[in-house]
């Protein structure tokens, strides 16, 4: 794969990964719509490592804060607010582990890599965020997180391995009609995906030295690397952005690229 490729597929997933517009969509649909060789799982679990870094770089004192809060929750003391975020941010991730070695056991994870499945969550899902955008209250914030909440935004998060739906989105989705205000929604969210890109990389990693694919492995890191570079400027415009707007744009690019996606598959 070519440099210039690699770039590409880094760039789309630093713009599209914390926009709730489902970065693995255009990922899949990018090799479709290009005739490009198709980068494969492993690329984009790669890139989606790279804005990994740049949102631990961006949310670092809360990384840091759960971090130094994990040997207290491995006590099962959870009174330090350090302590709360780590045991709920393993909370969260358990239902999307389950559900993603339940869709690789399967082989359903290749099975949905279609437009027509990506047409469907886009338009359905897109439809469901501007419905959370304009009933939620907006009166809670990141600091009321509980275990309720994980666990639904958890759940939230397992359904958004369908490709088009968004891990992101649903996430977002499921904050708003938790009560959760834009911007803290979209960190609750972004602090979600540090566990899930971990578990998934880590996952992929096993078949990489399996397969002992040196070249791959060079590929993925050096498409890593792009992907962070681009996904911490993206990162930093959306928090800004989200203290003026609401979801409301990014529902109506969702809706147009799901009608268009569902035309394409079904001509």
């Amino acid at each position: 794969m070519s440099l210039f490729h690699l770039f590409l597929l880094a760039v789309i997933q630093g713009l599209t990964e914390f926009l709730p517009i489902s970065s693995s969509a255009h990922l899949i649909l990018f090799p479709q719509v290009t005739g490009m060789q198709d980068q494969g799982q492993v690329i984009d679990v790669a890139v989606h490592f790279g804005t990994l870094g740049a949102v631990i770089l961006y949310f670092w004192p809360d990384v840091k804060m759960g971090l130094l809060g994990i040997p207290d929750m491995l006590r099962g003391r959870l009174e330090t607010p350090g302590a709360r975020l780590a045991f709920l941010l393993v909370i969260a991730t358990i239902p999307v582990i389950l559900f993603g070695l339940a869709l690789k056991l399967t082989g359903l994870d290749d099975a949905m890599r279609s437009v027509a499945v990506i047409g469907w969550t886009m338009l359905g899902f897109g439809l469901v965020l501007w419905w959370a955008d304009r009933v939620s209250d907006g009166q809670k914030a990141d600091t009321d997180w509980t275990l309720r909440d994980a666990i639904v935004m958890g759940l939230w998060q397992a359904v958004a391995l369908i490709p088009g739906t968004s891990r992101s989105g649903a996430t977002i989705t499921g904050a708003l009609f938790l009560g959760y205000n834009r911007r803290d929604a979209a960190k609750l969210s972004m602090l979600m995906s540090i566990p899930t890109i971990i578990a998934s990389a880590s996952l992929l990693s096993l078949d990489i030295i399996r397969d002992g694919n040196t070249e791959l492995a060079f590929e993925a890191v050096i498409a890593a690397i792009f992907a962070f570079l681009s996904a911490l400027l993206a990162l930093a415009l959306l928090m800004r952005l989200l203290k003026s707007i609401s979801y409301t744009p990014f529902v109506i690019y969702r809706v147009i690229l799901g009608v268009v996606l569902l035309a394409w598959a079904y001509s």
